[in-house]
């Protein structure tokens, strides 16, 4: 089994993995097999299902459907071309993407949010389709957005389950699929995770294509907190958010250096170094899904902690952590899910907090064995945690929930440093337990906003 670090970091915008960079990555998609059909087509058509319906207003997915069907992608999406696309589109009922011609999309008529059917191969459905001059449909596909902006078709879905015994699998050095592999693979070679993982990803890039891509990931996790750490005002979406990731740094600060000062005030430095990377993205920023957009805090949040408060903490060590992190994310993508809409909030801020442990384990000097036990720990205690977003918006409770994430993770990472690796529960089996209580929580609580915090708080 092998997934790059660089498809679970990557670059993005916000809100929503799922619901922002997904269905722009899936509008993409359709443009390039439509550019490919030797009819001219004359107009488009969308329909979201599922969890891409309930919460797809507040997660701003009805906005990434037509910036996608526009031609933008999220790696390299200019905020300002994107509006002028938005406000075009808006007075003119017509897309344009390149080598297409003018596409009739009226969003009124056109961008339906199908609340009565969902699509059965995912939470997060969606069709595309391409019509002609009469408005019949001449072209379809059918697309689901399965967390961390992946994106994959039916029938790439249906062949998914066949990944383990594909012979088309890409060759590793290191493929493991399971932590008891990654463990076995670890004592066999002599080598750390962070190393296996590098050497996995050499079959693909150069040493320095793998530094500089990682020194990138961490730049631009850096730039969103610095924004978010110095940006206040209120959040876009209705629910009237303040931001306050500004104020309590600031506070924060000023504290610093005071002999009076409690030991659990590092809680709320963790805190806000991920409340800040969140309320950038609940605005629509640029932020690296770490392994999802909603989780996109956490893991940024303890790498700051581990910079600016641990002693010895360098930047050269980032590659080995965020490496670290990947195998976690990885295995966790591979064997369960990272996805809200499909396991809960377990499967976004429960991974980001098991990567972050382990990669924290990792870089001050930990053994696989404890590097796993790290990853466990953080995984376990998020067991069952819902996804009920109050109206649909990645504001409440996802900002404060990766702060707590964050500090869950070094709580984990510092735990498994105490022993000597050896634990009751192995990560597999915190992994599977996340994919069974996925499986059996009710859809109330898996990011359709129709249960939890999200109808027991008042929203306007």
């Amino acid at each position: 089994m092998f997934l790059s670090v660089f498809d679970l970091f990557k670059v993005g915008v916000g809100p929503s993995s799922s619901h922002t960079m997904g269905p722009m990555v899936a509008g993409a998609r359709f443009l390039d097999e439509l550019r490919q059909q030797p009819f001219r087509a004359h107009g488009l058509k969308a329909s979201l299902h599922g969890s891409l319906a309930f919460t797809g207003k507040g997660h701003a997915t009805d906005r990434a459907t037509i910036l996608g069907l526009a031609g933008f992608v999220p790696a390299t999406l200019d905020a300002d071309a994107a509006e002028s696309a938005l406000a075009a589109n808006r007075a003119t009922r017509i897309l344009s993407p390149e080598g297409l011609g003018d596409l009739v999309f009226d969003p009124d008529r056109d961008l339906r949010f199908d609340f009565d059917h969902a699509l059965p191969g995912h939470a997060n459905g969606m069709t595309l389709s391409a019509t002609d001059a009469q408005g019949d449909v001449i072209f379809h596909r059918i697309y689901y957005s399965i967390g961390g902006g992946f994106v994959l078709t039916d029938d790439e879905l249906a062949r998914k389950g066949d990944e383990k015994r594909s012979d088309d699998a890409p060759k590793v050095p290191y493929p493991f699929s399971s932590a008891a592999e990654m463990l076995e693979m670890a004592a066999s070679s002599g080598k750390s995770i962070a190393r296996m993982k590098h050497d996995n990803e050499r079959v693909f890039r150069s040493d320095a294509e793998i530094r500089d891509g990682l020194m990138r990931i961490w730049q631009v996790m850096r730039d969103c907190m610095d924004r978010g750490l110095t940006t206040d005002g209120i959040l876009p979406g209705g629910l009237s958010v303040r931001r306050r990731a500004k104020a309590i740094h600031e506070k924060l600060r000023a504290e610093r250096g005071m002999n009076l000062t409690a030991p659990h005030v590092i809680n709320d430095w963790m805190s806000t170094y991920a409340m800040a990377v969140n309320e950038e993205n609940a605005a629509g920023g640029q932020v690296v899904t770490a392994p999802t957009n909603g989780a996109a805090g956490t893991v940024p949040a303890v790498i700051r902690y581990w910079l600016d408060h641990v002693p010895g903490a360098s930047e050269r060590d980032i590659p080995e952590f965020l490496l670290t992190a990947a195998a976690i994310g990885g295995l966790v993508k591979h064997n369960a899910s990272i996805s809200g809409a499909e396991a809960g909030c377990q499967a976004e801020v429960g991974s980001a907090s098991a990567m972050a442990a382990a990669g924290l384990a990792a870089v001050l000097g930990g053994t696989p064995e404890q590097v796993e036990n790290a990853a466990e720990i953080a995984l376990e205690h998020h067991l069952g945690m819902t996804c009920d977003p109050v109206r649909g918006l990645v504001q409440v409770p996802c900002i404060e929930r990766n702060g707590l994430g964050a500090i869950k993770a070094v709580s984990a990472a510092s735990l498994s440093l105490r022993g000597d690796g050896s634990h009751f529960v192995p990560l597999d089996a915190a992994i599977e337990t996340m994919r069974q209580t996925g499986r059996d929580m009710s859809d109330k609580y898996k990011e359709t906003s129709l249960g939890g915090l999200a109808v027991n708080v008042p929203n306007c």
